[in-house]
């Protein structure tokens, strides 16, 4: 049907994305990076303190930072501050502005006086006036800052200052137009792969926005779905590209060569974006805000791109026929039976199998043992560079309040019949003497005298192992042995707390959804293979190629190797919503590349029966191809390294290295040693299961009838 109405999928593919981008602008949603745990202790703490009438969300907060080495508090900079208040409240004048020569500010100076800040509250908004906020701080800053006085601005108001360049996913796409036009050698055949990657993308992030109405979406929810929808669109459409022009090349009528290319490569693509799909939605059964709406879109945005590679890319090979070898940039003829270099390397791996085994196991292995090291939290303003004015003011207040005035805990207390206010001071006396906190603020009590909270200021920063380890001994020790049973309800909150409630649910959670996606893949793979150890083997060197990906990530974010080389910032603890990610789409790329090496493997097997060819003719059959897609994979991926957000810094390194070491180390070492040490026992299926499990096709060594003119 694409080919007999490809003018029409063509229009209507065009119809379709200009809609959602229409729709997307008109009706899309507000992003939300809501990391709230229902039911957890920092929640709780908010409960208490909207029970108790106050404010649990007092909208967005900033900081004006400033600093002067011969100190704040002089006549001169007294004025310029009054300046900059009034400033301040003619920009913003629903905002809560206070200055720290106010009475209300007296805290806001440092025991020293070379540090100060003007805290600047504001009542909820939205994303716009935020921005535009963001914008006139700045220019505030501009005025003042200079001499001997620095002025920055810190909080949530202000993201990371803007990157100055195209945008990382443009830097992606160039390098796969390089690459394409490298592999394929025609300005032709390397457009179609990016219109469909360009489609996904577009249709993807218009999703999104769209989704935001329904589900709260975290702001980096379109920037990740449109490097994955990027990187997979183009990918599919390499595989389905490359087979219909090894048809052209075998003397296949092109409208031949267009259902061929869809009953084999076609399928594959089908297989794994089903597979990508289905892992990204079972993130949503982690019942996690910011997780349901970062898989949705990456569900959505997978779902769209597999579609334009199956109905829309077979309508314009169908129209292009046989020019889409034109325009050529360099003379290569393509060969449906190439590959001679990487079958000498097959044959080279397969005559030395256990050393190439053992080597190739030992390197994943070790790259794999920072993992132990793995902790999981969320970045701030002090992960930032040190070009950032956030990460400044950061730095800031922390030489001059102490590393844990960037994180301060709120403890919320409700009072129960048989309490009173001295139990309250009591408590803020035992946590105040607790080791690794520096201070604590007075309590304050509800107009009702029913509820109270109070700050507590740790001695290291939000980012420390020492801060965690200091929430879990509030909650776990201190609090129960100086609160009588009855007598007070007490919660650690604030958004350090936060931070720790979520990354701990993750890690709890992540071995359980780990096996789920090994286990659904292992199924998968039986069911089309019809062999278990070829599918165990797929599973293991598969998980073998995530460790070493999140070892990489450890060492490079949380380790510190190499930040200042990429200009990443401070290390940190790794995002807690990044592995599950990393998990469902690694697995689901895998799954990409080894369903179209194992197909092809299998199919030179039921031709020959003998599986040392055909692994070496496998492999020699999609080597290039598979090499030529991971490359602009990794590309698009790591290009979001040179993005500003940490989060998708983080995550397209990730998935980048993961890219790598599966297409190089595992596709190219790994899989031909084990499979020539297994044998025709690759193909074993016990009888029983052979029965149980369905029947699933991915390619067929037969193409179509007719498949010559």
């Amino acid at each position: 049907m694409c080919q007999r109405a490809r003018w029409w999928v063509v229009a209507g593919w065009v119809l379709v994305v200009v809609a959602l981008s229409a729709l997307s602008g008109t009706f899309g949603g507000e992003t939300s990076d809501d990391y709230e745990l229902p039911g957890s202790p920092s929640d709780r703490a908010v409960q208490i303190l909207e029970d108790g009438g106050f404010s649990s969300d007092a909208g967005t907060q900033a900081q004006v930072v400033l600093h002067r080495d011969g100190g704040l508090d002089t006549p001169a900079v007294r004025s310029e501050v009054e300046s900059m208040v009034a400033e301040i409240e003619r920009l913003a004048p629903d905002a809560s502005v206070v200055s720290p020569f106010s009475p209300e500010g007296a805290g806001q100076l440092s025991p020293d006086g070379t540090t100060g800040y003007v805290a600047v509250g504001l009542p909820p908004q939205d994303a716009e006036a935020t921005a535009d906020l963001q914008d006139d701080l700045t220019d505030v800053r501009s005025a003042y800052d200079g001499g001997d006085l620095t002025v920055e601005i810190g909080g949530l108001a202000v993201d990371a200052e803007g990157e100055s360049g195209p945008p990382s996913e443009m830097i992606g796409v160039l390098a796969a137009i390089v690459i394409l036009l490298f592999a394929f050698g025609s300005v032709i055949a390397m457009v179609l792969p990016i219109l469909v990657g360009v489609v996904g993308a577009a249709s993807g992030v218009a999703l999104v926005a769209l989704g935001a109405r329904v589900v709260e979406m975290p702001s980096f929810a379109a920037p990740v779905a449109a490097m994955i929808a990027i990187g997979v669109g183009i990918d599919y459409a390499l595989l389905v590209v490359t087979r219909y022009r090894e048809a052209l090349a075998d003397g296949t009528h092109p409208a031949v060569a267009v259902r061929l290319a869809q009953t084999t490569a076609g399928r594959s693509v089908l297989f794994a974006g089903v597979t990508v799909v289905i892992a990204s939605l079972g993130l949503v059964l982690m019942d996690l805000k910011v997780i349901t709406g970062v898989a949705l879109g990456i569900a959505g945005s997978v779902l769209v791109t597999m579609l334009a590679a199956v109905t829309l890319l077979p309508a314009m090979l169908t129209i292009t026929g046989r020019r889409i070898d034109r325009l050529s940039v360099h003379r290569r003829r393509t060969r449906s039976d190439g590959g001679r270099l990487a079958r000498r390397w097959s044959r080279v791996v397969q005559r030395r199998p256990w050393p190439a085994a053992i080597a190739a196991t030992a390197v994943l292995v070790l790259l794999t043992l920072p993992v132990l090291d793995l902790r999981l939290g969320f970045s701030d303003a002090g992960t930032r560079p040190t070009s950032d004015t956030g990460r400044r003011a950061y730095d800031l207040v922390a030489e001059g309040f102490g590393p844990g005035a960037n994180g301060p805990l709120v403890v919320a207390a409700a009072i129960g019949d048989g309490a009173d206010a001295g139990d309250v001071e009591n408590l803020a006396d035992a946590l105040a003497a607790t080791p690794g906190v520096e201070a604590t603020t007075p309590p304050v009590f509800s107009d009702a005298g029913d509820v109270a909270f109070l700050q507590v200021i740790p001695t290291t920063g939000p980012q420390d192992e020492a801060t965690t380890e200091l929430v879990h001994t509030l909650r776990d020790e201190v609090v129960p042995a100086n609160v009588a049973d009855g007598a007070l309800e007490v919660a650690v909150g604030g958004a350090t707390a936060a931070a720790v409630d979520f990354a701990d649910y993750t890690a709890e959670r992540l071995p359980l959804f780990l096996a789920v996606v090994l286990g659904a893949a292992l199924v998968l793979l039986v069911a089309v293979f019809r062999g278990l150890a070829v599918a165990v083997k797929a599973v293991l060197v598969n998980l073998l190629s995530l460790g070493a990906a999140f070892g990489a990530v450890v060492a490079v974010f949380q380790w510190g190797w190499g930040v200042e080389l990429l200009d990443l910032g401070a290390s940190a603890p790794i995002e807690a919503w990044v592995p599950m990610m990393l998990i469902a789409i690694v697995f689901g790329l895998s799954m990409d590349y080894e369903v179209f090496l194992l197909s092809r493997i299998r199919e030179e097997y039921d031709r020959t029966g003998d599986n040392a060819s055909a692994v070496a003719e496998g492999l020699a059959r999609t080597a290039r191809v598979i090499s030529a897609a991971a490359a602009i994979m990794v590309c698009v991926f790591g290009s979001f390294v040179l993005g500003s957000s940490r989060e998708l810094q983080l995550f397209g390194f990730g998935l980048a290295f993961a890219v790598f070491i599966d297409a190089t180390l595992v596709r190219l070492v790994l899989v031909p040693a084990v499979m020539e040490l297994l044998g025709d026992r690759n193909w074993w299926l016990p009888r029983w299961l052979d029965r149980t499990l369905p029947h699933l096709t991915i390619e067929s060594s037969r193409g179509p009838r007719g498949a010559r003119r």
